[in-house]
């Protein structure tokens, strides 16, 4: 079997290598042909930056993929030709398999095949909709408009709140608005927008989707009485404050008793549990069924599909100038 995979072999350095892998199932796995790849441009350049200590390189990467079963090991209730989303890496065939760290999903009929990797960063972005107390009615602020961002504010809105999504790049701004988001600003707008839309009192729900400490300190002028901040953006880099100055927005009364809630995909179990609600893998059959009906917008947020080839260009690209890519989609069929 003619396989090819991206490895990452050292910081900022990013091949596309070919190899003969004789790949067999075993039980409780599947061997799987690649269709489409999702690249994040947050956690996987992180891993490329040599910051992330649970990447070690040489490695291959990955996110998420969607792919066709070429062979089911024993216990694997699958077949042939079926089709899969599934948490893989970027190479042509590969063999997966459920656990704690990878769901595998059939992938409904009816999806376009091509941005159903897409559906990994809106399970992400549902995380914290699902730690949250929105409610119908309430205004939302959401800050930064990346993939994860703009899958958030979308979900905020399904469950019934007003939106503000804030964003420093017009072209995110406006593609936010495209896929319905009420009203979308620059930074230095949000406390007026806000103020507008609260008639003074402030967000309910502030999701910050950055990962910029900065950015989650500024949010606490946006969040009103009672109101919360919500971490979905994993924090990276240094930023120095008074944290003192930060935490009585939580402890005091007048300025809000304000809650703070971490939002990684992680703190939600993989697969549905008896006594537990919520779990990525009903995010991820709930996203399925929203995308279908048309009310998540996923295919709008792909901003480009690419060879694997040029995916190796495309990392160091993203590197220099983030704004000029969203949705990257590697796709594979004919590598």
């Amino acid at each position: 079997m003619n396989n090819r995979k991206i490895v990452f072999e050292a910081p900022w350095q990013v091949s596309l290598q070919k190899e003969d892998a004789a790949l067999k199932p075993g039980k409780g796995e599947l061997l799987v042909e690649t269709q489409y790849s999702l690249i994040s441009t947050g956690t996987e350049l992180a891993c490329l930056s040599g910051g992330e200590d649970w990447f070690k390189m040489p490695a291959v990467p990955g996110y998420c993929c969607v792919s066709k079963v070429l062979e089911a090991g024993e216990g694997m209730d699958y077949k042939p030709g079926d089709i899969v989303f599934h948490y893989g890496m970027h190479c042509r065939y590969q063999i997966t398999s459920p656990n704690p760290w990878n769901l595998i999903a059939r992938v409904p009929e009816g999806l376009d095949i091509r941005f159903v990797p897409m559906v990994r960063m809106a399970t992400i972005a549902f995380t914290a909709v699902r730690v949250s107390e929105i409610e119908l009615g309430d205004l939302v602020v959401v800050s930064g408009l990346g993939l994860v961002g703009i899958m958030a504010a979308q979900l905020a809105k399904l469950s019934g709140a007003t939106v503000i999504g804030i964003d420093p790049a017009l072209h995110r701004r406006e593609l936010a608005a495209k896929v319905g988001i009420d009203r979308t600003v620059a930074p230095d707008e949000a406390e007026a927008a806000v103020k507008e839309l609260s008639g003074g009192a402030g967000a309910n729900t502030v999701i910050e989707a950055t990962g910029i400490p900065a950015c989650g300190e500024s949010c606490l002028k946006l969040v009103g009485y009672h109101g919360e901040i919500i971490f979905l953006g994993t924090p990276r880099g240094d930023y120095q404050t008074n944290l003192a100055s930060v935490l009585r927005y939580s402890h005091l009364e007048d300025l809000g008793s304000v809650t703070f809630k971490g939002a990684h995909e992680w703190r939600l179990p993989t697969t549905r549990e008896r006594y537990v609600k919520h779990s990525i893998e009903r995010n991820t059959c709930v996203c399925f069924d929203l995308i279908r009906q048309g009310k998540l917008h996923t295919a709008e947020l792909v901003s480009h599909i690419v060879t694997p080839e040029e995916a190796v260009k495309v990392y160091l690209e993203v590197n220099k100038d983030r704004n000029a890519y969203l949705g990257v989609i590697i796709d594979w069929k004919e590598s």
